[in-house]
């Protein structure tokens, strides 16, 4: 197990992307701290498959939107599990909209909970470490749309954006540290939020042509790459992005 005694917090983990992360990471040996925003009963699904892997979880709510809450929720996870190693930036979402409608409402919702909350629950957890005189992992969930433009969702990719630059900016920031940062960016993955698309079979086929695998990614296929990223295989990779897009990205096709 590469990840045998350290100690993880997955934002946003109660579901989807975040849970099968948070799974991931127990299995390879980590306590893990389950954040949920909604459901606590979801949360505790999660917590008992970690200590089914025969580690110590534990379920914490927290709004990542508010600075004081992303603070609070990691001082609150290193207070539980005695320490934190790993961190995993995975709370996020989205406001379909036209950009001419969009509200300041609606933007501050989806910028604060993609990239605000990744500044300060990583500032919070930077300051532990250095703190403590100890190295660590930070994994931010980007999404494709760091780098595509997504008509009707302008805020979104705004905010996916600024996780690109600020997981550069910090890798380079906090390596004298010894802190990694590094990204995920998944494309179409078979989650609860894409769930209106895969009832949609022309559009979820018109996708499908455009991703080279052909096929969506499943969220076990984001926990592996970030189970590399959290363990000592990674040790010298830092201010990278991970495409798990199955080739979306990059397709271009005459």
């Amino acid at each position: 197990m590469r990840l045998e005694g350290g100690t993880a917090l997955v934002t946003g983990s109660s579901r989807g992307i975040g849970r099968a992360i948070a799974l991931r990471l127990a299995r390879e040996g980590a306590d893990v701290v389950v954040n949920y925003s909604r459901s606590e009963a979801e949360a505790r699904e999660v917590v008992a498959g970690v200590e089914a892997a025969g580690r110590r979880g534990l379920a914490l709510k927290a709004d990542l939107r508010r600075a004081d809450e992303a603070r609070r929720l990691v001082e609150e996870a290193a207070a539980g599990l005695g320490r934190l190693d790993i961190l995993v930036n995975n709370a996020g979402g989205g406001r379909a909209g036209a950009f001419t409608e969009v509200t300041e409402e609606d933007y501050d919702h989806v910028v604060d909970l993609n990239l605000k909350g990744v500044f300060f629950a990583t500032q919070a957890f930077a300051r532990l470490l250095i703190a403590a005189g100890r190295p660590g992992r930070v994994i931010n969930i980007s999404s494709v749309h760091e780098e595509l433009p997504l008509p009707g969702q302008a805020s979104y990719c705004a905010a996916k954006g600024g996780v690109k630059v600020l997981t550069r900016d910090l890798a380079v920031d906090l390596a004298r540290h010894g802190i990694t940062v590094n990204a995920i960016a998944p494309g179409a993955i078979a989650t609860e939020a894409n769930a209106e698309l895969m009832e949609d079979a022309p559009r979820l086929e018109a996708l499908l042509r455009q991703i080279p695998l052909g096929r969506l990614g499943s969220p076990d296929d984001v926990a592996g790459v970030a189970a590399f990223l959290a363990s000592d295989d990674a040790a010298y990779v830092t201010g990278s992005t991970y495409f798990v897009d199955g080739g979306l990205t990059w397709f271009y096709e005459e």
